[in-house]
């Protein structure tokens, strides 16, 4: 999900969706006949954001990646945000809220004065029907009311939310864009339902594609795939108005472009400008800043795929990551502007203080190969999303890899493929190595354990082939993850500690390289900052 402000998605979508988009190759100028019309040309209230758009769905229960997150969190609003500092939750819906002692029970009081963008009032009614849906969606971001036993609505404004277990990073969860709330009188009317069937019976999605029914600061004004996601201001919007009428987010393929757009005018803000091409940007109405982010691409490794020519152990697994040249990758693909990430939680996040970097040791990658009884080699093939994220162009990275695991006798057949060809592979028969990226849906690693950890039911453990290789699972994660759930301070980052430990020992998923966030923008646009839930919070933005 270049290196502009993108993200969780974290996030690769689990959806099989119909809606699924395979990104169009080339640019936005191959799309349009090369014709640039300028931001300014739009309307002087209209700002136009350049990026790869990954969108996988504009369903709120459906959509799982980068530019969803923008997208939700601009149209439909939440009970609770992240502030700026990207670690303090902040009232939105919700103005106030309590948690029982064993934070087990959450209860949120609505702001009578919320609306949605049709003017009806927000309710609890809405709430717990926008986040049932969320469950029985059984879709990517699904995963955020697991452990849900009970939505409660003793009143129009009250929500009491019952979890089977203690869950201290609940409301972290709560200010993801996922659980926005949607129009619920509304999305019926077109399909929608939170039946505990609605991942095979709720028919809405072809109606989100045009519509939104959300209270956010935008409204979806128009949607096309491969071209242009259109938002427009929402006028009845119960909170502060967003200063700019319009944002246009157009499909712009490669950073390239994308900076040729922002020194032409025609884009405000170019979200995937790579460090290199920023050093190529010499307009003078043009900022450039670079900053930390939690985002983070990775190589995974699936012991469970099918017809693999050799078994996958652990020892093979922890002899590929010692045989990539990390220090090397970050350095081809970003020049250097990049960090080492010992494990699949972002460096910064609970738990991940003094972990062990990972390390590049050709010699100790032949030697764990040779005890393994596969010192001749082998071939394993690579497939991966055609794309580049956060600057990093995957070929590019995966053409290292490749190079790096070929001293070892490790070949690898690479095939850079469409994010729709990618699910089919991933999600059927497995993919024996591929390589992809994720980022924070809010602060806290329980999301990326629940996601990443050789647990029963987790996505990496059904893309590893656990039910091929039961082997794979790890059970001293699940435990540790509830002891982490049930804690907090330095105990809670005690056991993400413990956990993110065993993640590493696991050697399914092996981070490459955390990059440094380039925001690109012209002078005149204020309130370009990366948030660690929404990627890009548009209701911030504005034109001088």
């Amino acid at each position: 999900m270049g290196g502009g402000i993108v993200k969780k998605t974290r996030r690769m979508a689990l959806t099989g969706s119909v809606f699924a988009v395979a990104l169009a190759a080339g640019g936005w100028l191959a799309q349009t006949g090369g014709i640039i019309a300028s931001a300014e040309a739009a309307g002087s209230d209209t700002l136009v954001i350049a990026r790869d758009m990954d969108l996988d769905s504009l369903d709120p229960a459906r959509a799982f990646c980068d530019t969803c997150q923008i997208y939700i969190s601009s149209v439909y609003q939440r009970l609770v945000d992240l502030a700026p500092d990207n670690k303090t939750i902040v009232p939105a819906l919700a103005t106030k809220w309590e948690i029982n002692a064993d934070q087990t029970q959450f209860t949120f009081h609505l702001d009578p004065k919320a609306t949605f963008s049709d003017g009806s009032p927000v309710e609890a009614k809405d709430v717990k029907w926008s986040w049932l849906r969320l469950k029985h969606m059984k879709s990517g971001p699904s995963f955020m009311m697991d452990g849900v036993t009970a939505i409660e609505t003793p009143d129009a404004h009250t929500v009491v939310v019952k979890l089977d277990a203690p869950n201290s990073e609940f409301l972290g969860v709560l200010t993801a864009p996922y659980t926005g709330v949607t129009n619920s009188d509304v999305a019926m009317q077109h399909g929608a339902n939170d039946s505990d069937k609605a991942d095979s019976t709720d028919t809405a999605e072809s109606w989100f594609l045009q519509n939104s029914a959300g209270g956010g600061p935008f409204v979806l004004e128009s949607y096309r795939p491969n071209d242009e996601l259109r938002l427009k201001r929402n006028d009845n919007y119960w909170g502060k108005k967003a200063a700019v009428g319009e944002i246009v987010i157009k499909q712009t393929k490669d950073a390239v472009s994308q900076a040729q757009m922002l020194e032409s005018g025609a884009a405000d803000i170019a979200m995937q400008i790579d460090p290199d091409t920023a050093k190529n940007i010499s307009s003078g109405d043009v900022v450039i800043k670079t900053v930390p982010s939690f985002n983070f691409v990775y190589v995974a490794v699936s012991p469970g795929a099918k017809n693999l020519p050799v078994k996958l152990t652990p020892k093979v697994r922890e002899a590929i990551g010692y045989a990539i040249d990390y220090e090397g990758t970050i350095n081809l693909t970003l020049g250097g502007d990049g960090n080492l990430q010992p494990a699949p939680i972002p460096n910064g996040f609970p738990g991940t203080d003094n972990l062990p970097m990972p390390v590049h040791d050709v010699a100790k990658a032949e030697a764990l190969l040779k005890e393994a009884g596969v010192a001749d080699g082998f071939t394993l093939d690579a497939y991966f999303p055609n794309i580049n994220v956060y600057g990093v162009d995957l070929s590019t990275m995966m053409q290292k890899v490749q190079q790096d695991l070929s001293k070892v006798k490790i070949k690898l057949n690479l095939n850079p493929v469409t994010f729709s060809v990618w699910r089919e592979h991933i999600n059927g028969d497995g993919i024996p190595v591929t390589a992809v990226f994720y980022a924070p849906d809010y602060y806290g690693s329980g999301q990326y354990v629940q996601y990443f950890a050789m647990m029963k039911g987790t996505a990496w453990s059904k893309r590893a082939g656990a039910a091929n290789d039961p082997s794979v699972l790890n059970p001293k994660e699940g435990d540790l993850l509830a002891k982490a759930l049930a804690a907090s301070g330095d105990k809670r980052d005690g056991y993400f500690h413990e956990i993110a430990l065993e993640i590493i020992k696991d050697r399914v998923i092996i981070p490459v390289v955390s990059p440094q966030l380039v925001l690109a923008y012209r002078k005149n646009v204020e309130g370009v900052r990366y948030s660690a839930c929404c990627n890009l919070p548009t209701a911030e933005l504005s034109l001088k």
